[in-house]
């Protein structure tokens, strides 16, 4: 394969220029643009024509999403780099239209493959983002049962206990034992920690 031309999009400056040192080591690749959130980074990949446009997902002042989808019918791959694997962001990049999402803490040689295979068209996911997209796909909650998932869902709108207790007619001791399961399976320490952790892993929409 020739050289792959690249753009960099990210909003930390630190972080482009980690990215752009890296790359500039590595032999076929050529950083041919930056951009420090979506609306440039269009702009940017319309103007240079790179091969993939490297897209932090999460970004002030134009957000990642809509970056890929203003691109779809360009001539350019899309791969996502970002910090965060929820189940939520993965699937909504990959529908927008996104080649891959890798994670920032992949290593260097792992996300210089990546690059490659994106510029030649193959989807790329990191193992902890596939483990993800496959557990979407499955409807899988994190071994939340039905009824923890209901009293997660109602704490998540600042439901009391006992106004849980009363909607979903049982005791507020019970309720209080299904929160502690969420708490156990969700790695948390309380409700808000709980919720938080759901919406992240996009057990909650």
């Amino acid at each position: 394969m020739g050289e792959v031309r690249v753009v960099l999009a990210d909003d930390h400056p630190v972080v482009r220029d980690g990215l752009r040192g890296m790359l500039a080591a590595v032999p076929g690749v050529e950083v041919v643009g930056e951009a420090a959130d979506g609306v440039e980074a269009v702009a940017v990949v319309r103007a240079t024509r790179p091969d993939v446009l490297l897209l932090d997902l999460r970004m002030p002042g134009g957000d990642g999403l809509d970056a890929i989808a203003a691109l779809r019918g360009d001539p350019v791959r899309v791969l996502v780099l970002s910090t965060f694997a929820t189940g939520r962001d993965v699937t909504a990049a990959l529908e927008a239209g996104a080649t891959g999402y890798v994670l920032k803490d992949t290593p260097a040689a792992q996300l210089v493959a990546a690059l490659r295979a994106a510029a030649a068209g193959e989807s790329v996911l990191s193992p902890a983002v596939a483990t993800q997209v496959v557990s979407r796909l499955r409807g899988e909650t994190d071994g939340l049962t039905d009824r923890e998932l209901a009293v997660l869902r109602l704490v998540a709108q600042g439901t009391p206990n006992r106004a849980i207790a009363a909607s979903l007619f049982v005791s507020e001791a019970t309720v209080k034992t299904h929160l502690g399961h969420v708490f156990g399976k969700l790695g948390a320490t309380d409700r808000a920690a709980a919720v938080a952790t759901a919406y992240e892993r996009g057990i909650l929409p």
